[in-house]
């Protein structure tokens, strides 16, 4: 019987992943209902029993590919990869409204810019405090802390080493991380309620997964307006790290 099933869900990964999903999906809000009344979204619930199955997967496997290595959940690759990651960025825009759009205007601009300098910044300052000082691994490091994306593009343009480069992601991934899980709570705070604050919101944090996340857990209808800006924030990262902010690193550390 356990051999006839494990060969089903092996054969249909993908489906076993969406099963798999839509359990600790209702899970989740289950526990949001009866534990929480709804105060904590079952989104965010969702995406803390995923960091916690990860962190499983990872110690059970030895920190290869975590959950993918176990037979039960190997779908989970796939659907959670970067080519339906990708797909669901790009089919978000469908549900923005131009018009919304506009009434960020130069908020959104500059929401943009503001966030790329303000993550490049606080990245080089932790590269700083763990001991390092070559130009190439600070830029290296802190385009990382823009996202985990933007890191390895810059290292490579960089000629950075591959332990570098590796923190660089470990830096984006973290902060991806942080804004996947507290958006939901820190949005009744900071006016994250109407499409202009997540256009400004997408701008500022910037990193697709963590924004597209985050809003999910928040309110579904603003994750194409955050997403929007976000996949602008990573293009926009991509072009200034191996250009402009190594050349200002340069001229401040030589």
């Amino acid at each position: 019987m356990y051999e006839s099933l494990m060969k089903v869900i092996t054969s249909y990964s993908l489906l076993s992943g969406f099963a798999i999903i839509g359990i600790t999906m209702w899970v989740s809000y289950w526990i949001s209902n009866n534990f929480t009344k709804g105060r904590l979204h079952g989104s965010a619930i969702a995406i803390l029993l995923g960091l916690l199955l990860s962190y499983i997967g990872g110690a059970y496997t030895g920190g290869q590919k975590g959950l993918v290595d176990i037979p039960l959940f190997a779908g989970i690759g796939l659907l959670g990869g970067a080519m339906l990651r990708d797909f669901a960025i790009v089919a978000t825009a469908f549900g923005v409204s131009v018009e919304e759009l506009k009434r960020a205007g130069f908020a959104g601009v500059l929401a943009l810019f503001m966030g790329v300098f303000s993550s490049f910044i606080a990245g080089v300052a932790v590269a700083m405090a763990f001991g390092y000082t070559d130009v190439v691994s600070l830029t290296t490091i802190g385009a990382g802390a823009v996202t985990y994306i933007v890191g390895p593009v810059t290292g490579a343009a960089l000629g950075a080493s591959s332990d570098v480069m590796a923190l660089s992601i470990a830096a984006g991934l973290i902060k991806a991380i942080l804004v996947m899980v507290a958006t939901p709570f820190v949005a009744p705070y900071i006016g994250l309620n109407n499409p202009r604050s997540a256009v400004i919101f997408g701008g500022l944090m910037g990193t697709s997964s963590g924004v597209a996340g985050g809003l999910a857990a928040t309110d579904p209808k603003l994750v194409p307006y955050g997403c929007l800006t976000a996949a602008f924030y990573t293009a926009l990262g991509c072009l200034l790290g191996p250009s402009l902010l190594y050349v200002i690193m340069r001229g401040l550390f030589g």
